[in-house]
């Protein structure tokens, strides 16, 4: 019964590493040149779980692929804040 256990715990642990990715669309107002999307990109892409970042500076949209199990929609808005550049949320999508 206590390799059961364990087995289990360890299976329930392991779950997290076959999360599917989520994507999100942010909006980005002010961005106003196009070195903007350089700035936005890198702070997106140094938060933890971000595995894709696409910006467009004709769109002023970013395209984020991330692992919710490392960040969250709440922590890319802080990251493109604190680079200078607020966003809200265009879109988002699951598999």
């Amino acid at each position: 019964m206590q390799k059961f256990i364990v087995s289990l715990i360890f299976t329930l642990a392991s779950l997290s590493a076959w999360a599917d990715p989520q994507t999100v669309t942010l909006l980005l107002p002010t961005m106003n040149c196009a070195m903007c999307p350089i700035t936005v990109k890198k702070a997106l892409s140094q938060v933890e779980g971000v595995t894709k970042a696409k910006v467009s500076y004709e769109d002023k949209k970013a395209v984020v692929t991330f692992d919710d199990t490392h960040t969250s929609i709440e922590k890319l808005i802080e990251a493109t804040t604190n680079a200078g550049y607020p966003s809200n949320v265009v879109e988002t999508k699951t598999p």
